[in-house]
């Protein structure tokens, strides 16, 4: 299963949000959709939800048009929509029939979401009297009732103590691994690092990067090593210092910065790696930790939604 958005376009009034948006994602897989505030990622998820049509451009399900598929779409918002002064069965299950399940699937879906979110005990509570990482879950749970193909997550981790968040991570990864496609949209790095094979990163409504996240962190720049020598306090530091000094004007070291155990060293060609660690071990000192680092999503984000398009 392939969800594929191609070319898409909208503007309101004078203001165009989305400019030529394209993004693919598989099943089986999930796709971190980044971009800052007002970059475009409501827009599209309301599009892909067809909640309203593009100006121009399409989203297809397997090569068909995804409004004609027939195929569920479940949606966590950032803004959470739940009825406060009802019962938590009693609106999943009004919602889920809404969703087309029989009375009796409807019931026995929202039996196992309580069950599986360890929200059994709160079944026949108000909303209101829920915490907000409470809340949260029972919006969860009403994205999933209806076995959807698609799972669209928008800031799903919010207002979560750890408990929860690790329960959420194992629930997102169950139907990831049941050939699910999940959307990711979030501004938590971090959790799009854990869960998520591919990345789009919108800016002003286009796509600037996209692709496997493994990939594109491999193209990026590799010439920032962390080094950490087996010897006194300091001694990492000193050593680099010399090497540095001794070396001709611009040779291998532009940079030196020290961590708690240790140094960075920023290399002015990546290629010089293994001269670095020659010279290193020329000193008679052994070398306990020598890591090329690669940056971070966050790093990559930051370049890419940072600049002017």
């Amino acid at each position: 299963m392939r969800l594929e958005v191609n070319n898409l376009t909208k503007t309101f009034g004078e203001n165009s949000v989305l400019d030529n948006m394209n993004f693919t994602a598989q099943a089986g897989s999930a796709l971190g959709l980044l971009g800052r505030n007002g970059a475009g990622k409501t827009t599209a998820i309301r599009i892909i939800m067809n909640v309203f049509p593009p100006d121009s451009g399409d989203v297809k399900l397997n090569g068909r048009n995804l409004g004609s598929s027939g195929m569920r779409i479940g949606y966590l918002p950032e803004e959470r929509g739940l009825y406060p002064k009802i019962t938590i069965r009693r609106q999943l299950c009004y919602l889920a029939r809404l969703r087309g399940l029989s009375n009796k699937d409807a019931a026995k879906a929202v039996e196992y979401w309580l069950e599986r979110l360890e929200m059994s005990e709160y079944t026949d509570k108000k909303l209101e009297t829920l915490s907000k990482g409470n809340q949260q879950k029972i919006q969860l749970a009403l994205a999933l009732l209806a076995s959807p193909e698609i799972i669209i997550l928008d800031e799903p981790f919010s207002g979560l103590d750890p408990v929860n968040s690790r329960l959420l991570k194992e629930v997102i990864t169950e139907q990831v691994h049941e050939g699910k496609i999940v959307i990711f949209s979030s501004h938590q790095m971090g959790y799009i690092e854990e869960f998520c094979d591919d990345v789009a990163i919108l800016n002003g409504g286009r796509i600037v990067l996209s692709g496997d996240l493994r990939e594109i962190k491999r193209g990026y720049d590799r010439s920032r090593i962390d080094i950490r020598l087996d010897g006194p306090a300091g001694a990492t530091r000193e050593v680099l210092g010399r090497l540095q000094q001794q070396a001709r004007p611009g040779s291998i070291l532009s940079e030196i910065a020290d961590t708690d155990d240790g140094c960075i060293v920023k290399l002015r060609h990546p290629e010089q790696r293994n001269q670095l660690l020659q010279s290193l071990a020329a000193t008679g000192m052994p070398v306990d930790r020598f890591n090329v680092l690669e940056p971070t999503l966050e790093d990559i984000f930051i370049e890419k939604a940072s600049a002017t398009v």
